[in-house]
This record gives structure tokens, sequence and C-alpha cells, in this order.
């Protein structure tokens, strides 16, 4: 029998107006009086979202600094720049507000904090994390990355390679999930951040580390999406919708942090090291070219298992099928002709899937993926076939 391991999961506050509470929230569980470093995408200024945690935290009493100088595909050297801010204004917590990339920076920062060191002197586990850090939150206004639930974090450093940081001390200490902050994301972006969610907890579950503790958060995660991801593109002020699709994407978050992810993770990382596409988008059309392919091999059932979540028969040659409806239905574009990138070949993305850093999400997958099934698979995704 082997041994399986569930990491920790944050504490997790849900609920329209859970931002505005979140001082209160914060109340008693860092010092009165002390600093946060609120850690933001600018974009969210004009939205009212800075403006209202900044209120919260101030009306509990707590002092607040904002650094808003997140970009996405984040840098070592923004990083760097916010810690540094930290350590000046002796911060206690970092609050960050945003999608991934925003949330990858303040897990970052309050676990480099206590140290002296920057960013890159922990890339790639290379060196120990500091023991102490600093109480860390994370407020997603997307639906898919999971990063607020996740031990990891991706940095570009100085020379533009993303860099991966692991290890328990960037979890967050907490997670606040208000709907309100995902209605103004346009039709595209919830399409795509859920598909997002919904390949995390898809490729979790059959991939070759998974295991039935995981599938309590898998399981959902799927559900949740099959059930709210076309109503909240359709409708996007609903907030049952909203507040399923948030879910669902902190549970994939749990599921990837537990049993990690497989090929279309690999296909979806490569493919947009080479083009700019949505990494929502980019692991849709990758698990939409490798679903079938992985679905004939299903030797414990778990497609299978899928399948009957996403409301077909439990068979696993129904699920492949039944995920394009979904990707159709939600307006994921399929294509990727005509958006000025079509001199990238079959042989350059399968090239670059095979590259070291995307090894590990390839032998993740169950079913053993060959130098030839890198060509038909990125074949496949270029051509929209």
């Amino acid at each position: 029998m082997s041994i399986i391991q569930l990491a920790r999961v944050p504490e997790i506050v849900q609920g329209a107006g859970a931002l505005e509470t979140l001082g209160q929230t914060l109340t008693g569980r860092i010092a009165a009086g002390s600093a946060v470093l609120l850690v933001a995408d600018p974009g969210l200024k004009d939205a009212g979202f800075i403006d209202s945690a900044s209120a919260s935290l101030a009306a509990a009493g707590f002092r607040v600094v904002a650094f808003t100088d997140v970009k996405s595909d984040p840098t070592m050297a923004q990083v760097d720049a916010a810690t540094d801010l930290a350590r000046q204004e002796r911060a206690s917590a970092v609050v960050a507000i945003g999608g991934g990339s925003a949330m990858d920076v303040g897990k970052t920062i309050a676990g480099i904090a206590g140290g002296s060191q920057g960013a890159a002197h922990y890339g790639l586990c290379a060196n120990p994390f500091p023991a102490s850090r600093l109480y860390s939150v994370c407020i997603p206004t997307t639906s898919g990355t999971g990063s607020e639930a996740t031990r990891t974090a991706v940095l570009a450093d100085a020379q533009h390679t993303k860099v991966w940081l692991w290890g328990d001390e960037l979890k967050p200490a907490l997670i606040v999930l208000d709907p309100v902050l995902t209605v103004g994301l346009p039709a595209a972006l919830t399409a795509a951040t859920g598909i997002d969610a919904l390949v995390h907890a898809l490729e979790a579950s059959t991939n070759a580390n998974a295991h039935a503790a995981n599938d309590l958060y898998c399981h959902v995660a799927i559900r949740l999406v099959v059930k709210h991801l076309v109503r909240a593109v359709e409708t996007p002020r609903d907030l049952e919708a909203r507040g399923g699709l948030q879910w669902a994407a902190t549970l994939g978050g749990i599921s990837i942090d537990n049993c990690g992810t497989a090929i279309a993770h690999n296909i979806g990382h490569a493919l947009a090291s080479l083009r700019p596409v949505h990494h929502g988008r980019a692991v849709g059309l990758a698990l939409r070219a490798t679903l079938a392919w992985n679905a004939e091999h299903d030797t414990d059932g778990r497609y299978a298992a899928i399948a009957a979540l996403m409301g077909e028969p439990r068979d696993a040659a129904r699920l492949a099928p039944a995920f394009e409806r979904l990707l159709r239905a939600s307006g994921v574009k399929i294509s990727l002709a005509g958006e000025g990138h079509d001199h990238i070949t079959p042989a350059d993305l399968a090239a670059q899937m095979a590259r070291p850093e995307n090894e590990a999400m390839r032998r993740s997958n169950k079913r053993a993926v060959a130098d030839a099934d890198l060509l038909t698979f990125a074949t496949a995704v270029l051509s929209g076939r």
C-alpha cells in the first residue's frame, strides 16, 4: 500500500462583501496596529478594490503600505523591490489581491521577507526559506489559477527564464473569496480561467500521483465548473455562479498542490513560452488535444468517473467530447490561426515541451508520453484539429 499525503489547506473565508470585512477578519490574527503590505494588480485601482481593502484595514487600526508594481508574468526584481519595502516598514502581513501574478508576488514576499536574500536565492529549491514568515493573505480576482491555495510561485529571473519556487512557506495562511471581485471579468477571461480550474482538477485526479483522498477536492471542483461556467459567462453578475467558480478554482488549486498536473500543463506552459496565449486557454486546448488519447488507457476508471461528473454515462470514451462541448459552449476560441504567430511550427512546440523545465509535468502523466507523441499533440494544438 502506497503512502499518500494531503497538504495543509489554508483558512478560507468566502462570501459577497468579504473584502469589506478584511480588517475585521485580520483582527486578532496579526498584531494590532501593525503594518500590512497590500500587493495588488494596478488595474484594480479603478475598480475600487484597492481603496476598499485599504479602508477596511485602516478602520481596523492597521497601517497600510501599498505596492502595485505588479505585472503579468512577474519578475524577481519586482518581488525584491516589494520585499525591501516590507522589511523597511516592518510589515507583519502581506495581503495580495489580483490574479495569479499578484498572488505569486505576495506569497513570495511573505515567505522571504524574514530573511535577507532576494527571490533568486530560493529559486528551484536551491536554499531553504527563512524560519520566520509574514502572515499571508490571498484574495483572488479571477477564478482559475488556484494560486491562492498552492505552495508554489513562478517568477521570471534576470534572463527572463521562468523559475519555480516551492515550499509550504509560500502557502497563504488565509484565503478570502469574494465573488463580487470577479463580476467585472470579461467573458473570454471568465471562460479561460474557469477552464483552467477544470483542467487542474481533472489532471490532478487522473495523473500518476492521483489518489482517492485528493479526489474529494478534484471531483467537487469539476462539478462546480460544469454547473457554473456557462452561467457565469452568459450572466456575469450572477453571484451564485461567480461564487461557484471561485470555489472550483480554490479546490482545483488544492488538487494540484497535492497531486500536480500532467501533459496538458506541459503543453500549456510550452505554448505560452512561445506565444502570448492565456494560460487557461492554452491548457484547455492542450487537454482537448490529449484527453481522448489518455482516456484510451483508463485502467483504473478515473476518466470514466469524470465523464459521469460531466453528466455523461460512466464511460471514458464519452469524456473528451463532453469536455470539448463545454470548451466551445463557454466561448473559448479553439483555433490559434491568424493571431500573429503562425510561424511557430509543431516541431518548435514539441521541442519546447521536451525542455527540462517541463519534464516533471510530462513524467507525471500516467500514460507514458513518447517523443513522437509530443509532435502529434503539438500538431493538434496548433492546427485546432
